[in-house]
């Protein structure tokens, strides 16, 4: 990050709690509720636009064949993501339209906005914003 953002980033009070909350995913209108788990952040789906015409919606996809006939709704979709500084990374997001999960990492760039980066491996990422349900 650089120097301009770091400094932005902390004339806003962004703190490691500030990605706590629900966000908006950039697809399918996914909802995802980022929580504390013990010194980690997790999130887990909670709402999309194929939850509300299927509440019971499977996740089909998973790799696990054995895990295919949970419900998407309620999934952990982040996980095991440490606080560095700056951002949250070392975690995890499980894309349940693939059935895969990759090495993420969470970077505030205010208090209402996120930037999710996701990798099989650098530089194979795909990156998304999200933004804070109110």
């Amino acid at each position: 990050m650089s120097i301009t953002l770091l400094a932005l980033a902390a004339a806003a009070g962004l703190t490691p709690d500030t990605a706590v909350g629900r966000w908006k995913t950039e697809t399918r209108n996914g909802i995802v509720e980022i929580a504390r788990c013990g010194q980690s952040l997790c999130g887990k789906l909670v709402g999309s636009d194929g939850i509300t015409a299927n509440p019971a919606l499977k996740d089909a996809n998973n790799k696990d064949v054995a895990q295919r006939g949970r419900t998407l709704k309620g999934i952990q979709m982040l996980s095991g993501f440490k606080w560095e500084s700056d951002a949250w990374t070392g975690g995890t997001i499980y894309n349940a339209e693939d059935g895969k999960t990759y090495d993420a990492k969470i970077t505030m760039t205010d208090a209402n906005t996120l930037k999710l980066r996701g990798c099989i491996f650098v530089p194979l990422c795909k990156n998304q914003t999200w933004h804070r349900v109110r």
